[in-house]
């Protein structure tokens, strides 16, 4: 190991207590991306970070305005022309902490408990914005300069949907020219590391379903004026058949099916045992469509993520609601157009609307499947680095979830992009998300690899 690498990681397990308190004042920010009463955080988050960079000796240092939240901004370009330039993302926004009265801490304090760090967002992804700073000052504090070029973009809209990182992508190419992306959302568990290579695509909406002017008797009325919440039902109810298939027309008509080699693979990484212990089930749906492991990673869903309308209090109130809803999400198999699923389900939607009740869906977010390399020097740089870490290469998995800004860059840019994690969490997008410490630690000292890694891929 050389003096460098040495160092570095010499000063990171140094710091580690200083830099876990300091951990805490990015947390307490409740940069709540998809809550419009939290964007004066979101925006108080991204000027934080700025400054964060700017302490660094980054320079253009900025929070670069989108039609939504700001996406932070700044470049270190001082290894020589002869080194890679690294672009580095990671998002600073995070997810609402409904429903409140389960969490055991304050969301959004940062509390230490039994190693673990619980706030929301210590995960998902405030660990891959302050892994990558506490990173960038530990190679400079002790070598005076970062092994490769780095431009950082950390992004203020993730976890809704990136609706401004399109435009964003396609009006700044120039800015974000680099060899490399490093995508920095995600986990990293020494104990069983893995490396994401590809997501799904998603498309949202909200669905609206009116009746009577107003909440009306149910004794005076039922039987006469159709309830908005039968129709509502009716909908939800008609999304899948028995077994689960979806029945939006044309939904399936862009699929593309996996090739054996990505079956393989899929099959290779899913832990179905784990993850019906994460959901706390003893079987899974829809076992005739496909197997468990596909129809978790390139398989298209359909799920109701939230519905409304009518009394909700204690007892009983005798009306017929006004007004019925409930919120939709798509996640879209590889070569399925989030534009054109976005129209099929609009329409089939809509036309339950009658005489009687007018049916309204709003779509909301939009993004493309995404696929990372699979093979070549940028991964290699990656696996050797956590290899030399951890005793072992990571495995590489697919994800069921969605990472709109990969997408954007796969169809716009062509910037080959490989991963990596900084710490492994649970609890994300649900009450008490945690980031367990040791496991942040040893990614750390994994990353100082990584960085020396990319440092000697030939560009």
């Amino acid at each position: 190991m050389t003096d460098s690498i040495q160092n570095t990681i010499d000063y990171l397990q140094e710091t580690r207590d200083r830099m876990m308190e300091d951990y805490k004042e990015l947390l307490r920010f409740p940069s709540i991306s998809a809550d419009p009463a939290h964007a004066a955080d979101v925006h108080a988050c991204a000027a934080w970070i700025v400054g964060q960079l700017e302490a660094l000796g980054f320079d253009k240092c900025e929070a670069i305005a989108t039609e939504g939240y700001p996406v932070v901004y700044g470049e270190w370009l001082k290894a020589g022309a002869d080194k890679p330039t690294v672009l580095v993302y990671a998002h600073y926004d995070v997810q609402p902490v409904d429903p409140l009265p389960l969490w055991r801490s304050e969301p959004f304090e940062g509390l230490i408990r039994d190693g673990k760090m619980f706030a929301r967002g210590a995960s998902d992804n405030k660990a891959g914005v302050w892994g990558n700073l506490k990173l960038f000052e530990a190679l400079l504090r002790t070598n005076g300069e970062l092994p490769v070029n780095v431009k950082i973009m950390f992004e203020g809209e993730e976890e809704s949907g990136s609706p401004s990182i399109e435009a964003f992508v396609k009006a700044n190419k120039e800015r974000l020219k680099a060899d490399v992306l490093l995508n920095c959302d995600g986990d990293f568990a020494p104990d069983d590391p893995r490396l994401y290579y590809g997501g799904r695509g998603m498309v949202t909406a909200e669905v609206r379903v009116s009746g009577p002017k107003a909440d009306i008797h149910s004794g005076l009325y039922g039987g006469l004026v159709q309830n908005p919440l039968h129709v509502a039902g009716r909908i939800i109810g008609s999304f899948h058949d028995d077994e689960g298939s979806i029945q939006v027309p044309g939904y399936y008509d862009m699929v593309r099916e996996a090739s054996e080699v990505e079956k393989s693979r899929i099959e290779a990484g899913f832990q179905a045992d784990a993850m019906k212990e994460g959901a706390g089930v003893n079987q899974f749906w829809g076992d005739s469509i496909a197997p468990a492991a596909e129809r978790a990673t390139v398989y298209p869903t359909c799920d109701i993520i939230g519905m409304w309308g009518g009394y909700q209090g204690a007892g009983s109130k005798t009306i017929i609601p006004a007004e019925a809803g409930f919120k939709i999400t798509m996640r879209l198999a590889p070569d399925q157009d989030p534009p054109a699923i976005a129209k099929a389900l609009k329409d089939y939607v809509e036309s339950f609307t009658t005489d009687t009740v007018e049916v309204e869906c709003n779509v909301g977010e939009m993004a493309w499947y995404f696929e990372l390399v699979t093979e070549g020097p940028w991964l290699e740089a990656v696996q050797s680095a956590i290899e030399a870490t951890v005793g072992k290469r990571a495995q590489l998995v697919r994800t069921g979830g969605s990472i709109p800004i990969l997408g954007v860059f796969n169809r716009l840019i062509g910037l080959p992009i490989t991963a990596f994690a900084y710490g492994e969490g649970e609890g994300i997008h649900s009450p008490n998300e945690y980031l367990k410490l040791d496991s942040f630690y040893t990614s750390l000292e994994a990353a100082v690899r990584l960085y020396h890694n990319l440092a000697a891929v030939e560009v």
